[in-house]
């Protein structure tokens, strides 16, 4: 199924909904410890430490048994991929970085299945592992299938040169499926450098016709000294040609070829305004990374700029084609797709992600998309949320603060101090002051405890409004403590309890937090407008 989003381990959703050979671009980041040393990753492990689920923000590829199982899985199947793997494990032994090509390798073969046979392939990744992929993507799609290995710029060098350079660039993998890729050569030109455009700076096109348009002279001697049916005079000037002395006389008669002076070598005019513009190559410096001031910063530690997406989908795909991200993230490869009107298909394993998506969406391209898209696979009901909260209280979590907008305080398990959430706000015409909203939530068991603590955190973070999130219905001892705290004046005159209680049953049925009206909600970082039509025809939708 086209435009889907699927909240779950990437290798269950692909095995289970994705279909063979339905997808025409894979674009993928996944999650790797850049800031671990070599010594860390290629440390011996003996298997036996627990799994841990890959979180957003986290990256936790481990070898423990179920890296072990993964690798067993592999080497079982047989194949190039197997015999790669074992040759990784003789040569680097069992250690983190095996458990990392060992999750991967399964991922990458699906990858490979659901591709269209005009598909493209391109992996993000740091030096630290890229030689690694490489290998594997060779097992997966044939080394003759690589494409590029595309260099991208992604900081400026600002370390200290002790003992090694500084690192500051991710390697980008590209493969194709087939010899039939799609492959768009009007999208792989840049613009022309200005300097090459001004007449007063200019190193090429610095000519201009009496109409204006700019053009440069060009070379018209053949490079192959051996062709004597290209050997002739011309203009006073015997040389070997490029081109037949029929051709060359027809391009003088219309103007473009030309003798600046009596006895120089004919010249061809090669006219700006024709040229496709400056050949894309595998060195990308001119698209800067994500920094603290631009525009599109969500917050997510790995967000990649969207003109980095734009430039491989621009490349790869037509309107209308399929674009497959199964580590989506914050949906960067989404919200590019969706505004060049492709489909999408995105994976992620955490509903902190989800929400982020979500929220980028509507900012991005307005409310006019919920109406394309639909929400398929969340908690539904109560029944759903309790078997949430059993199996990942932390996802039970980041779900419910997700249905009234609030952003996680923490991006890493720890001490919340009272505080799962918050809510930023402006209510004062007159005030630039940022309030705000602290939320708790509860999974399990209520006591009356639990409102005295969140009316202190009220009290201690000098919020305007306190807000537990229950899975189970408070008692009446809770609803009357809650009921003592009183009201939050707001300056349009209106009056909030300062305290309130939100059951999932009734957050499921609709019901808001009690707020004052807003000029602007700053909970999480808004991406920009979109531009353009944003459905163009495309159904969305969202599975979770």
């Amino acid at each position: 199924m086209k435009n889907t989003l699927y909240y779950g381990d990437n290798l269950k959703v692909l095995r289970e909904h994705v279909e063979d050979e339905s997808v025409d671009l894979v674009y993928l980041d996944p999650p790797f410890k850049s800031d671990q040393n070599y010594n860390v990753l290629f440390a011996e492990q003996n298997g036996t430490r627990s799994g841990a689920q890959i979180r957003a923000f986290e990256d936790t590829w481990q070898w423990d048994q179920a890296a072990a199982a993964a690798y067993q899985e592999v080497v079982e199947a047989g194949g190039r991929v197997s015999l790669t793997m074992q040759g990784f494990r003789q040569a680097f032994g069992e250690n983190d970085m095996l458990a990392y090509l060992s999750m991967m390798a399964p991922r990458l073969k699906e990858l490979h299945r659901v591709l269209k046979p005009t598909g493209s392939i391109y992996l993000h990744c740091d030096p630290t592992a890229s030689h690694y992929l490489r290998m594997l993507l060779d097992a997966v799609f044939g080394p003759a299938n690589l494409r590029n290995e595309i260099i991208w710029l992604r900081t400026l060098s600002k370390a200290l040169m002790t003992r090694r350079l500084p690192r500051n660039h991710d390697v980008i993998l590209a493969y194709q499926k087939t010899e039939e890729a799609k492959w768009n050569t009007d999208a792989a030109y840049l613009p022309y450098d200005p300097e090459n455009l001004d007449p007063r700076t200019a190193r090429k096109y610095c000519h201009r016709d009496a109409d204006g348009r700019l053009y440069r002279l060009d070379n018209l001697i053949n490079p192959n000294p051996d062709r004597p049916n290209l050997t002739y005079e011309f203009l006073g000037i015997t040389k070997v040609w490029r081109w037949t002395k029929e051709r060359m006389q027809k391009a003088y008669e219309e103007g473009l070829v030309i003798q600046t002076r009596p006895g120089a070598v004919p010249q061809l005019k090669r006219y700006l305004d024709e040229q496709p513009g400056r050949p894309l190559g595998d060195v990308w410096t001119d698209i800067p990374p994500i920094n603290s001031q631009a525009a599109e910063r969500l917050g997510y530690p790995t967000q990649k700029p969207e003109r980095l997406l734009e430039r491989i989908v621009r490349v790869s795909t037509s309107v209308g084609d399929v674009v497959l991200d199964p580590f989506c993230g914050c949906g960067t490869a989404v919200a590019v797709a969706q505004r060049l009107n492709r489909g999408w298909i995105g994976i992620d394993i955490t509903h902190l992600a989800i929400s982020l998506i979500k929220h980028r969406l509507e900012s991005g391209f307005g409310d006019r998309l919920k109406d394309t898209y639909a929400v398929i696979g969340e908690p539904a009901d109560l029944h759903g949320a309790r078997t949430l909260a059993e199996e990942d209280p932390y996802q039970f979590q980041w779900w419910a603060l997700g249905l009234v907008g609030a952003r996680p305080v923490e991006q890493k398990k720890g001490a919340d101090k009272g505080i799962d959430g918050r809510v930023f706000f402006h209510d004062d015409a007159k005030s630039q002051r940022t309030k705000q909203i602290v939320l708790s939530v509860k999974a399990g068991k209520l006591q009356v405890a639990h409102v005295r603590d969140l009316r202190g955190v009220v009290e201690r973070e000098e919020a305007a409004i306190g807000v537990l999130l229950t899975m189970r219905n408070p008692t009446q001892s809770m609803r009357g403590e809650a009921a003592s705290a009183g009201f939050y004046d707001s300056p349009w005159g209106t009056k909030h309890p300062r305290l309130q209680i939100l059951t999932v049953q009734e957050l499921l049925e609709g019901k808001k937090i009690d707020m004052p009206p807003t000029r602007d909600l700053r909970t999480f970082k808004k991406a920009p407008k979109a531009k353009g039509n944003p459905g163009d025809g495309v159904r969305n939708l969202l599975l979770f």
